[in-house]
């Protein structure tokens, strides 16, 4: 009960519709059969720690009723916790052959108790103060509240990897074709226990939406201006988690401002960039988001780009391979030999990001 109702649900009304189910069997009832419902998940955050004033009963209470009343009936039971559900919520009444188990959440827990004794003896009395659990959890987080943290939208299991061994605390799901809204935003900054939290976007299509999300919570929010998942990740690699919030914003500022960002992909639609023809289908590779190269290939369209890549940086970069989930690591190792024949200062690291969409995105700096 206590883990349910931590998710935002008591569970009692599925329990006491299972234990009234076996009863009905056990007394050879028929049952009619009910179409199942999807239910709605509750939201992620439907519990939090700032809704101590906002708990409406108090007093979590649970007890055993036993050495039954001889005269008691299940009129009796349906009549005591039509009284409890009166006067507080997440109602558990369970009858066995033997006892009764109570759970009920109330502002009274002595009146539930009085209200129980009419009905037998009391055993394995508990009773819990919620409000006051709730602000022993809030004072440990306060306690351990960083300075610094950070927020970053991801794109695939790889990516949300690499973002994790960076020291992001909160990963959002998107990309370009699912970005998140201002909520999914905001919800996963509160989740963050951070005075200061550094949002990173990772799209040009979503920096809005983070600047909004900023703006709904206390908290000091700074939303890093990142267009690609590349800057995002050299913005987290400059962060550090002892250094004040002025310098961090500063270094990852600059980290990246210098990263030089790439992308292979392919074209939706037929079109035409700067007199050059490009057909629905092309492997297409961006600097930036300018389309830079156009291929039948991806090895040939990666290569080309990173020729374009190549021309703003030093012989000896570091140039990263992110492959995506449509690209096996044999062929992206490949493709890494051909690029470190072409480019022996350079060094080259190749890892997996798993992203839809994109077969690679390359970063050099």
């Amino acid at each position: 009960i206590d883990d349910f109702r931590k998710s935002g649900y008591s569970g009692g009304k599925g329990l006491l519709t299972i234990f009234r189910g076996f009863k009905m069997a056990l007394d050879g009832e028929e049952v009619d059969d009910l179409p199942e419902e999807a239910v709605e998940a509750p939201a992620e955050d439907a519990l939090t720690l700032d809704d101590v004033n906002d708990i409406t009963f108090g007093y979590c209470t649970e007890f055993f009723i036993v050495h039954l009343d001889h005269a008691l009936t299940d009129e009796d039971l349906d009549k005591f916790r039509d009284k409890l559900m009166k006067i507080g919520d997440s109602v558990v009444v369970a009858h066995d052959a033997d006892f009764v188990k109570v759970h009920v959440h109330s502002n009274a827990p002595g009146k539930i108790l009085q209200l129980a004794l009419r009905l037998g003896e009391l055993d394995k009395l508990k009773i819990e103060n919620m409000r006051e659990q709730n602000r022993e959890i809030q004072a440990k987080l306060k306690a351990s509240e960083k300075e610094c943290a950070m927020v970053a939208v991801s794109t695939g299991t790889g990516i949300d990897a690499v973002f994790n061994e960076l020291g992001v605390e909160g990963l959002i799901q998107g990309g370009q074709t699912m970005n998140p809204s201002i909520d999914t935003i905001a919800k996963a900054i509160r989740r963050v226990n951070a005075r200061n939290v550094f949002v990173l976007p990772n799209n040009s299509n979503i920096i809005l939406a983070a600047q909004q999300a900023a703006e709904l919570g206390e908290r000091n929010v700074i939303v890093l201006p990142t267009k690609t998942v590349v800057q995002g990740i050299s913005a987290a690699t400059a962060f550090l988690e002892d250094a004040s919030v002025e310098e961090n914003g500063t270094r990852m500022r600059e980290a990246a401002e210098k990263v030089i960002s790439g992308s292979i992909t392919y074209a939706v639609r037929n079109t035409s960039v700067n007199g050059t023809k490009i057909e629905k289908g092309n492997i297409i590779g961006l600097l930036g988001s300018s389309i830079v190269a156009v291929g039948n290939n991806v090895d040939e369209a990666s290569l080309a780009l990173l020729d374009k890549m190549m021309e703003h940086a030093p012989e000896d970069s570091v140039v990263t391979m992110f492959y995506g989930e449509g690209v096996d690591e044999e062929n992206a190792a490949a493709l890494v030999k051909e690029m470190e024949a072409k480019y022996p200062d350079a060094e080259f690291l190749c890892q997996n990001g798993g992203q839809p969409l994109y077969y690679y995105y390359i970063s050099v700096e």
